[in-house]
């Protein structure tokens, strides 16, 4: 054996594993601020007073507004 054996289980492809949804909303306002993230998905938690705890509530109960953040993440902005 290699000594590689955590290279080869599901983990290993999926870029979201041991990532929190917190630390994907923070490094999203990091990396854009909270006006370019409301631009780049049109959720209201990102455009009217928004916190990252509100944002958590709200992308913690809707899966669909939960993927585009999680798509942001790893993919980046898509071009329209």
């Amino acid at each position: 054996m290699s000594g590689r054996d955590e290279d080869t289980g599901p983990s290993a492809k999926d870029p979201l594993h041991g990532v929190t949804l917190e630390m994907i909303v923070n490094a999203l306002v990091e990396r854009y601020g909270w006006d370019e993230l409301g631009q780049l998905i049109d959720i209201r938690c990102f455009q009217l007073d928004p916190s990252v705890s509100s944002s958590l509530k709200f992308l913690r109960r809707t899966p669909w507004a939960r993927k585009k953040v999680e798509d942001l993440y790893v993919y980046g902005p898509s071009t329209r």
